[in-house]
């Protein structure tokens, strides 16, 4: 695929997107994020991928919205703007992954700022190097958090931690984020890549692709929930549906045989009827 502002690197069963702007540090644009949208639906149309991964090109991640613009850079009502109230652009993003049919992984390999740091938010399982560094700093540049970090990030690290980080705007390093609960591990620079090649390995060998994208989606949908009972009316219709596929019983036979299964699901053409659940509102 041809891309300017990301690398789209498939290696087997593992897709990396690199954002490639490493003279501006990657800088976030609307190109950018045109191109990354536009790589993850290839990802879900693509059953031969069954992992994703995110990392940056050179020595940063993405140091947030590109600011060439000047002090206008935020103000939409700019003369040349269109002008008027408009989507955020993280956030498009960021509800493009929320919606994702793949497990998606970051390995930040340097400074995340801004959205650099938002985006990240929005994915499964987030890798840093030693190299890495973490900056939610919009206050200190009299906005406000984007990307819908504020429904991502107090669910990963709770409500205390996330006014912390967002209220100071302060930049803090890897080891503050994994103790925060941002990060679940912190590598050498040499080391994070092939460490998130082997947990996407993880999540793509020996796994049903069905069941690890509803699961996916479960797991995050149920954030929202008032009740447990939202989990036991999907859950039960999960069991019920895949009980009877093809991959679950191929999940027991190969179990029962002592090797490794093949499922012949594919996410494409072989999500279960209820899905997408959340659409709904009755229960059958």
């Amino acid at each position: 695929m041809n891309f300017e502002q990301i690398i789209y690197d498939k290696n087997g069963p593992i897709l990396t997107i690199t954002l490639n702007r490493p003279d501006k540090l990657n800088a976030y644009t609307g190109q950018m994020q045109a191109e990354i949208i536009s790589a993850l639906d290839a990802a879900d149309a693509d059953d031969d991928i069954r992992a994703v991964i995110f990392t940056g090109a050179g020595r940063g991640f993405c140091a947030g919205a590109d600011l060439s613009g000047g002090g206008n850079t935020f103000n939409n009502d700019a003369p040349g703007r269109e002008g008027g109230l408009r989507r955020d652009g993280g956030g498009v993003l960021t509800l493009r992954i929320f919606e994702s049919l793949k497990p998606i992984i970051s390995a930040c390999n340097g400074p995340a700022v801004g959205v650099g740091a938002t985006l990240q938010c929005a994915t499964d399982v987030r890798l840093a190097s030693e190299d890495a560094r973490y900056g939610f700093v919009f206050s200190k540049r009299a906005v406000v958090p984007e990307a819908c970090s504020s429904w991502f990030l107090p669910r990963i690290v709770g409500i205390q931690q996330a006014l912390e980080w967002t209220f100071s705007g302060r930049v803090f390093g890897a080891a503050e984020a994994k103790a925060g609960g941002l990060v679940r591990s912190v590598h050498k620079p040499t080391d994070l890549m092939p460490a998130a090649i082997d947990l996407a390995h993880e999540f793509a060998e020996s796994t049903s692709p069905v069941s690890v994208a509803l699961i996916r989606q479960m797991m995050w949908r149920m954030l929202g929930a008032d009740h447990p009972m939202e989990a036991h009316k999907v859950d039960s219709r999960g069991i019920y549906h895949r009980g009877k596929s093809a991959d679950a019983i191929e999940g027991v036979e190969s179990f029962l045989e002592k090797r490794t299964p093949v499922f012949p699901g594919k996410v494409s053409s072989d999500m279960p009827e209820y899905f997408p659940w959340w659409t709904e509102r009755t229960f059958e």
